[in-house]
């Protein structure tokens, strides 16, 4: 138990402090948005379906949201469909506040599948990915009545969501020994393909990023320091593949299922960087394509903010991709 004198040590303030002015700015942003007219669905010929529960707790992490567009959902036919996982270090925000994400592929003619999930530090590690695996076999079992085109699958997250859609590409493809991975496994059901936007692909070790660059500042490793030990909870840990998905990709373990391919984008000044060059190297040593673009000094999770050049230019470059891979809805 956190005694009075650790809750108010400089360095635990200094952290809470950061991380309530991280939360307040996401959180802000969303509400924000939601006020533009053009933030509306029906603006877009868009339907959404709210808060349908893809696991029978009564928790509001446990609820899903379905965005389609509405002429095509109304023709009966299999959608293209994408999994959003939104990101937040595992620890804040939810499918309310990445509205904008499931707007940008449902624009697009994709179905757009958004989850809550539960969130660090009251569930740790694998919470988390386990209700991403939960999603899945919702989504799976439930395909023909929401017309889910399971042939044309994509898995989509950024920061801790790009974490969650990678470890979720990993749990279908080999056979894990946790029950919540088999029953994905199960399925038979992966990915085409797979985009995790400027990913933590690996929560542990969060010094690896102060290695790679000293000049990193406090507040920034701060908030690195704060996911990490909030997802994985105080050790000592035992298997933490599904939230290290980039750790095992470097391994030479074979899967049972190919690897679906990946797109993945970050900005060059995004402490993450390293992530996906190493994501990168780790899918071509395995033969697996892996399209990367790195966008000049943008920050971490630029993509977000949509009115921006770069940022349309990396959904763009998304879209293109998915097009090329004959994916996206026609």
């Amino acid at each position: 138990m956190t005694t009075w004198t650790e809750r108010l040590h400089p360095t635990r303030l200094r952290k809470r402090a950061g991380g309530l002015l991280v939360d307040g700015f996401f959180n802000g942003i969303a509400r924000a948005g939601k006020l533009h007219p053009q933030s509306r669905p029906s603006r877009h010929g868009l339907e959404v379906i709210e808060d349908i529960a893809y696991r029978a707790t009564g928790d509001r992490a446990h609820l899903l949201d379905i965005w389609r567009p509405a002429l095509r959902a109304r023709d009966g036919q299999p959608l293209p469909t994408v999994l959003y996982i939104h990101g937040g270090g595992f620890r804040i925000l939810s499918k309310n506040t990445h509205w904008i994400m499931a707007l940008a592929f449902a624009r697009r003619g994709w179905q757009v599948v958004s989850i809550n999930y539960r969130l660090a530090p009251q569930h740790h590690y694998p919470a988390a990915i386990e209700d991403a695996c939960d999603a899945l076999v919702w989504l799976v079992s439930h395909a023909a009545e929401y017309q889910i085109d399971l042939n044309h699958l994509v898995f989509a997250g950024e920061s801790a969501g790009g974490n969650l859609v990678t470890a979720l590409a990993l749990a279908t493809s080999w056979r894990r020994p946790e029950p919540f991975a088999q029953r994905a496994f199960d399925t038979g059901v992966t990915a085409r393909a797979v985009l995790p936007a400027c990913g933590m692909l690996q929560v542990s070790d969060v010094q690896r990023v102060r290695r790679r660059k000293p000049q990193l500042t406090k507040f920034i490793e701060d908030r690195l320091t704060e996911v990490s030990e909030a997802y994985l909870g105080p050790p000592p840990h035992d298997d933490l593949t599904l939230a290290d998905p980039l750790n095992f990709f470097e391994s030479s373990a074979q899967p049972e299922r190919p690897l679906p391919v990946f797109f993945a984008g970050v900005g060059t000044s995004d402490p993450l960087l390293d992530d996906t060059r190493r994501l990168q190297a780790a899918l071509d040593a395995r033969g697996v394509t892996c399209e990367t673009r790195y966008y000049p000094k943008e920050l971490h999770a630029f993509h977000a903010l949509v009115m921006r050049e770069q940022a349309r230019k990396f959904w763009a470059d998304q879209f293109a991709f998915l097009d090329r891979l004959g994916l996206s809805p026609k």
